[in-house]
């Protein structure tokens, strides 16, 4: 097939396990300079769809694509150009981290030693540590420094920020900011649907093993519920919240309000600035209440 600018293309992608199912049917086209979000929790296919496009297993049926190069027929081109960041990453225990680096660098044909340690720095990595002495922490640092030290065109990165602290994701989503700025395409999975919203162009949501939606950010968000809990000066009354379009679940104890909010906040904004507000706290809605969100309007359209 002829690169028609996707830098990923899958057709009909589907992986058993014996009887059992891994993912079925996921067709995804991802393009040039594109962060892609895929989201889902944890079981639900992320690791399987990622495994079996790279072809590190094969699938059952369906086919992919990377670069526009059939990676079944082509392994060796595709993944020369591709970062990738496993879930669960093994290596070489007894080596430190620069010599590791310093070993993947020579089978990748050599890289920048200076980028490498920019990396390590901006991540507060020690190279000269033993990887069997490093952290969770430590060792998933070692694994972002690996996959971004070739710049390579894609990256494929597998729950990228599990066991970094708060400053570390900081510094991870601006390398990702970088990345998007020089043309070069990301492929995120993550449970995470904050960080999803950080990062990503696109997201796409898979729920035990399908693919249900592939949207935007902008539309992800309006489709999201949201749980909100508002504590007003004085007592507020109940109904004046319950009308809102959007707004559900509506409870007042105290001068406290709580209540869920699917879609955009203007309303109920306009409606709380009328009173003495204290504090406002939002809850991140769940993996499952984005789904049920999904769904709910999917069903309601349908009707």
């Amino acid at each position: 097939m002829a690169d028609t600018g996707s830098v990923i293309h899958t057709e009909s992608l589907t992986k058993f396990y014996g009887k059992n199912r891994g993912i079925l049917d996921v067709s995804l086209d991802i393009g040039r300079g594109e962060v892609f979000g895929y989201l889902g929790p944890n079981g639900a296919g992320k690791t399987t769809t990622i495994r079996t496009l790279l072809q590190f297993i094969r699938p059952t049926r369906g086919r992919s694509e990377i670069f526009g190069m059939d990676i079944r027929r082509n392994v060796l081109e595709p993944r020369r150009r591709i970062g990738y960041l496993p879930g669960e990453l093994e290596v070489y225990d007894n080596l430190t981290g620069a010599e590791l680096l310093e070993f993947l660098g020579h089978l990748r044909g050599g890289v920048d030693w200076q980028y490498i340690t920019e990396l390590a720095a901006r991540l507060d990595y020690d190279l000269s540590q033993r990887i069997k002495t490093l952290s969770h922490g430590n060792r998933q640092k070692i694994g972002l420094v690996q996959a971004f030290m070739s710049k390579p065109e894609l990256l494929i990165l597998d729950e990228p920020t599990i066991g970094l602290d708060p400053l570390m994701q900081q510094e991870f989503y601006r390398l990702i900011g970088e990345v998007k700025a020089e043309g070069r395409t990301v492929f995120l999975s993550s449970h995470i649907m904050p960080e999803v919203e950080r990062v990503c162009d696109r997201v796409g949501i898979i729920r035990e093993g399908q693919l249900i939606a592939v949207e935007d950010i902008d539309t992800l968000k309006a489709r999201a519920i949201r749980r909100l809990e508002i504590r007003f000066a004085t007592p507020v009354s109940p109904e004046q919240f319950s009308d809102i379009a959007g707004v559900r679940d509506v409870q007042v104890h105290d001068n406290v309000l709580t209540c869920t909010v699917a879609g955009e906040l203007d309303a109920l904004v306009k409606v709380t600035a009328q009173h003495q507000v204290v504090n406002v706290i939002s809850h991140e809605p769940s993996m499952e209440e984005i789904f049920l969100a999904y769904y709910n309007q999917e069903n309601n359209g349908a009707a």
